[in-house]
C-alpha cells in the first residue's frame, strides 16, 4: 500500500489533489484508492491535512495516514508550523512548494537525512501557467514523478474528469510541466 499525506492551507487545494490522485490511481489506474481530508472549522488560509491511499487490493484501513510513503507540502511556510516529517518513511518522499534550494532545507533540521527530497517552486509554475497561486495539480505532477504513486497520463484523465475543459487543459499542461522537472532531476 501507498500512502500520501497532503499539507496545504484552507483554499490551497490539498484535499482536491488527494482526490485527485485518487481518482487517477483508481478509475483510470485500475487500482484501489481512498482519499479524505482532515479539516475542522478552519478558515481559509488555516493548515489541513489531505491523504490518499493507493494499494492493489480493497483498503480497509480508514485511519489518517501516519506512515507516509509520500509528503507533500503546498506551502513551505507549514514547515515552522506542523511536523510535516512525521511519519515519513526512510525511503519515503518529500515533496515541497518552495522558492528555497534543496541545500537550504537540508540545513533545516530532520530535512539532512531524507533520502528522496524535491524542492520545486510550484507556486511559479502555475503563475505563469495557470495565473494563480493556486499548486495542487503542479504539486501532484511533482509527487508523481517524486514517488511514482501513479501513472501521468492518468493523472491527466482525472484532472480532465473533474475540470471543466479550459482549467483542465491548462492544469494538465502545470501539472506536466512541474512532473518532467523532477523527472529531469530524477535522472
Amino acid at each position: 500500500m501507498k500512502e500520501i499525506r497532503w499539507h496545504g492551507r484552507g483554499g490551497n487545494g490539498a484535499f482536491t489533489a488527494a482526490r485527485l490522485l485518487g481518482l487517477a490511481a483508481s478509475i483510470y489506474g485500475g487500482r484501489h484508492a481512498q482519499a479524505f481530508p482532515s479539516f475542522g472549522p478552519e478558515r481559509r488560509g488555516a493548515p489541513v491535512l489531505g491523504f490518499t491511499r493507493i494499494d492493489d487490493s480493497v483498503i480497509v484501513d480508514h485511519s489518517q495516514v501516519a506512515d507516509c510513503d509520500c509528503v507533500v507540502v503546498l506551502d513551505d511556510t507549514l514547515i515552522d508550523v506542523v511536523d510535516v516529517l512525521r511519519g515519513l518513511k526512510a525511503d519515503g518522499a518529500m515533496v515541497v512548494n518552495s522558492g528555497k534550494t534543496e541545500s537550504e532545507f537540508r540545513k533545516r533540521p530532520g530535512f539532512a537525512g531524507i533520502k528522496n527530497l524535491v524542492i520545486l517552486d510550484g507556486t511559479g509554475i502555475a503563475l505563469d501557467i495557470l495565473g494563480a497561486p493556486i499548486v495542487n495539480t503542479v504539486m501532484l505532477g511533482a509527487a508523481a514523478a517524486a514517488a511514482g504513486v501513479v501513472d501521468i497520463a492518468d493523472a491527466e484523465k482525472a484532472v480532465e474528469a473533474l475540470m471543466p475543459e479550459p482549467l483542465a487543459e491548462k492544469n494538465k499542461q502545470a501539472m506536466r510541466v512541474a512532473y518532467d522537472k523532477v523527472r529531469a532531476v530524477r535522472e
